[in-house]
C-alpha cells in the first residue's frame, strides 16, 4: 500500500492563527515575517480511505509556512522552491511515497517541476482531476438550469494557465462561442488560435455575455464581481483563494456559484483537519494524490503549465475506479439548495438581448 502527502498552507496571514493565535492581532506583513521563518511541519494524519476495489492508503498534510502572495512573487523564487521542496522532505520522513502541491504550492514558478526535481518522492499538482470535476460540475451545472451548450458562450477566465486552456480545450466544442479572459492579451490571443470559435480579452467585465464561466486564476484576491455576471450565469470557481467575490453571493441571486473540484472520497477518511468542507469530502488535487497512491502510481504525474486532456482522462478513468466521485454543489461554505437553483433557472429563462459581440476584443 502507498501512502502519500499534501501540502496545505495560509491562504492569508489572518489564517496562521489556527496555529499561531497572536496573529490574529498582528499586521499581515508581520505575520508572514514570522511564519516564513518556521519549518514545514505535518498538520495532520489521513486516514480511512477506502478504495472500492479494496485498496487502502493514508497519508499527512504537510504545512507550508507562506501564504499566496509571499509566493508569487513576495518572496525569492528559489527561497520558495527551497520551502516546498523541503515539505517533501517532511513528507517522506512521515513514511510518504508521493506529494500533492495543494493551492499556490502547485502554482508558484514553473508549476511543480523544480520542486520535483529537489524532492525525494514523486510529485503531483492535482491539476488533472481538478480539470475532470470542474468540467463535470460546470456541465451538471447545465443540465441542471436546462441551458442548451450548443447554442450558449463559455468564458474561461485565467485562461492561458494550465487548468484554464484544458477546460477550454475540453468544453470549447460543446459551446457556440468562447471568451478566453488572460492577464497577457497576447499570450491569449495566441491560444485563441487553438480554440474554436474563441475570443481573446484581458477585460474580466468582456464575460458578461458569458452564460457559463470557469473561472481559475492565480490571483490573491477576487477578481470576479457582481457587475462581472449575466442573469442565469452558471459559475464555477476553481481558484484558491475564490476568484468570485462574497458580494455575487449576497447581491446576485440570479446566477448559480459552484466551487470547483469538491470530491466525495471513498471509506471512512478521517482527515483530521478542517479546511471547511462536509465529513469525507476533499479538494479534486488532494484526491489526485490520493489515487495515484490508491494506484501505486509512484510517479510525476501532472507537472508543468500544462495538463494534457490524456491525463484528465486518465484521471477520470481511475477516479471512477476507485469510487471517488463530484459531492455535491457548494457555494462559498453552504451547499447549493434546489432555490438556488430554481432562481438561477427563471433568470436563464426570462433573460433578454445579450451584449453584442462587437463588445469583445478580437
Amino acid at each position: 500500500m502507498a501512502k502519500f502527502a499534501f501540502v496545505v498552507h495560509p491562504l492569508s496571514p489572518r489564517d496562521a492563527a489556527v496555529k499561531y493565535p497572536i496573529a490574529k492581532y498582528l499586521p499581515g506583513r508581520l505575520v508572514e515575517w514570522g511564519i516564513a521563518r518556521k519549518r514545514p511541519a505535518v498538520v495532520s494524519h489521513v486516514t480511512g480511505i477506502r478504495s472500492i476495489t479494496g485498496a487502502e492508503t493514508e497519508g499527512w498534510f504537510i504545512g507550508c509556512p507562506l501564504t499566496p502572495r509571499q509566493m508569487i512573487g513576495g518572496l525569492p523564487l528559489e527561497f520558495v522552491y527551497d520551502k516546498i521542496a523541503e515539505c517533501a522532505q517532511v513528507g517522506a520522513a512521515q513514511g510518504a511515497q508521493i506529494i500533492g502541491l495543494g493551492a499556490f504550492t502547485s502554482v508558484a514558478g514553473d508549476g511543480g517541476i523544480t520542486v520535483a526535481s529537489r524532492s525525494p518522492i514523486p510529485v503531483t499538482t492535482g491539476n488533472s482531476y481538478t480539470v475532470a470535476t470542474a468540467i463535470e460540475g460546470t456541465l451538471k451545472a447545465c443540465d441542471l438550469l436546462e441551458l442548451d451548450t450548443k447554442g450558449a458562450c463559455i468564458a474561461i477566465v485565467g485562461a492561458t494557465g494550465s487548468i484554464g486552456k484544458t477546460c477550454a480545450r475540453i468544453l470549447s466544442p460543446r459551446f457556440a462561442e468562447t471568451v478566453l479572459v488572460g492577464r497577457d492579451l497576447d499570450r491569449t490571443r495566441e491560444f485563441a488560435k487553438e480554440v474554436p470559435n474563441a475570443l481573446a480579452s484581458n477585460e474580466v467585465l468582456d464575460i458578461r455575455r458569458a452564460d457559463v464561466v470557469i473561472t481559475v486564476t492565480s490571483s490573491d484576491a477576487a477578481v470576479i464581481t457582481p457587475e462581472h455576471l449575466k442573469p442565469g450565469c452558471i459559475v464555477c470557481d476553481v481558484a484558491r483563494p475564490r476568484d468570485v467575490s462574497v458580494r455575487v453571493a449576497k447581491e446576485r441571486k440570479d446566477v448559480l456559484v459552484i466551487e470547483g473540484g469538491v470530491v466525495e472520497v471513498p471509506g471512512d477518511v478521517q482527515f483530521n483537519l478542517d479546511f471547511g468542507f462536509p465529513e469525507k469530502t476533499a479538494y479534486a488535487c488532494m484526491s489526485e494524490t490520493m489515487i495515484l497512491a490508491l494506484e501505486d502510481r509512484l510517479e510525476n504525474f501532472t507537472l508543468g503549465k500544462d495538463v494534457s486532456v490524456e491525463q484528465v482522462e486518465e484521471m477520470w478513468r481511475l477516479a471512477a475506479k476507485h469510487g471517488f466521485k463530484l459531492a455535491g454543489f457548494r457555494s462559498f461554505e453552504r451547499a447549493v439548495d434546489e432555490a438556488s437553483i430554481d432562481r438561477a433557472r427563471t433568470a436563464r429563462k426570462q433573460l433578454g438581448a445579450s451584449i453584442p459581440r462587437t463588445a469583445l476584443v478580437s
